[in-house]
């Protein structure tokens, strides 16, 4: 046995063992027929191949197959609410004679924002034209220039957009990494078309009253609305798809929940503390911990429920289940 075949053997480990039995020769010899002559190691390439391919025959072994197209369905949701909020966020920038009085900006823009909801544009941009590779590497890019934004004002003594406006872009873009591979026209053009009417509405509105802004009021008001949007869209594909017997749009809805938390985090952080005026730093910390446990947990207590639901015979083959 070659040190190549005995590491293609190691990464086989992510399949189910009955699995591995049944095809795990014929998953082999197959990578090792198509491997280069001398090559020792594994490409990166077919290693993720083959750990997304064993994560997928788990999930179809345990009667959890439409989570993954789920969490996909889901990623599209969250890149079109991304770019939805870049458009509008990236508007507002271009405003700066209409934020709060006594508050700088920076040159033309109200704050180095700006950096930020160019970068998601540009991930929308290559969402509708660019190969998934570099759609998602632009999506990559905005998420670390949108987490540079707090150390890049505090060093630049900049003005920013505050963490609550920031936080759930961040948990967004993080889920639309999951992008499907090879989607439909329609779903490519999703969200840089949100982007623009987004950027347009917001551009209408603007020009009506010239006191809207996104810090403070008007971002604590508007992005749990934006939550609550997604539950619903979440919800009404939800159940569309379950009248066919599909359970990608409860996966979905279920994934959904971490983001629109997010979103809801300054009206949680007012529920906690009602009393004062402007939601309080502890209040915002407090709702944001509770949405990062919660969010996940509910995801993981729904997998081992589905899990424990399904006949066991039913989760021993690896082709049953498939719209489970």
């Amino acid at each position: 046995m070659t040190d190549l075949e005995r590491r293609y053997l190691r990464l086989l480990r992510a399949y189910p063992g009955e699995y591995r039995r049944s095809r795990g020769a014929e998953i082999v010899g197959t990578y090792l027929d198509l491997a280069a002559p001398g090559r020792r190691w594994p490409s990166p390439a077919d290693a993720a191949d083959l750990l997304r391919g064993g994560a997928r025959q788990r999930l179809r072994a345990a009667g959890v197959a439409s989570l993954t197209p789920g969490v996909r369905l889901a990623a599209l949701l969250s890149m079109v609410t991304a770019s939805v909020l870049a458009g509008v966020w990236g508007t507002t920038e271009l405003h700066p004679a209409n934020i709060e009085w006594g508050v700088p900006h920076v040159g033309p823009f109200v704050s180095i924002g700006v950096i930020a909801w160019a970068g998601w544009l540009l991930a929308a941009i290559a969402t509708a034209v660019a190969p998934r590779r570099i759609a998602r590497l632009t999506i990559a890019l905005a998420l670390l220039l949108t987490l540079a934004l707090p150390p890049l004002a505090a060093v630049l003594d900049a003005f920013r957009p505050p963490l609550f406006v920031l936080l759930p872009q961040v948990v967004l873009g993080l889920l639309a990494l999951a992008l499907p591979d090879r989607p439909a026209t329609a779903i490519r053009l999703a969200p840089l078309l949100s982007a623009v009417t987004a950027a347009a509405a917001t551009e209408y509105l603007v020009g009506m009253d010239d006191g809207l802004i996104y810090y403070g009021f008007t971002a604590s008001r508007f992005l749990p609305t934006v939550g609550g949007l997604l539950l619903v869209v979440g919800a009404l594909l939800a159940m569309g798809l379950a009248i066919g017997g599909d359970t990608r749009g409860g996966w979905a809805l279920v994934t959904l929940l971490t983001p629109a938390g997010f979103l809801a985090v300054p009206a949680l952080g007012d529920a906690i503390d009602p009393i004062r005026g402007d939601v309080s730093f502890a209040a915002l910390a407090t709702s944001t911990i509770a949405v990062a446990l919660a969010g996940p947990a509910v995801l993981l207590l729904t997998i081992l429920v589905r899990t424990r639901r399904t006949p066991s015979a039913r989760r021993a083959c690896p082709t049953c289940g498939a719209r489970s």
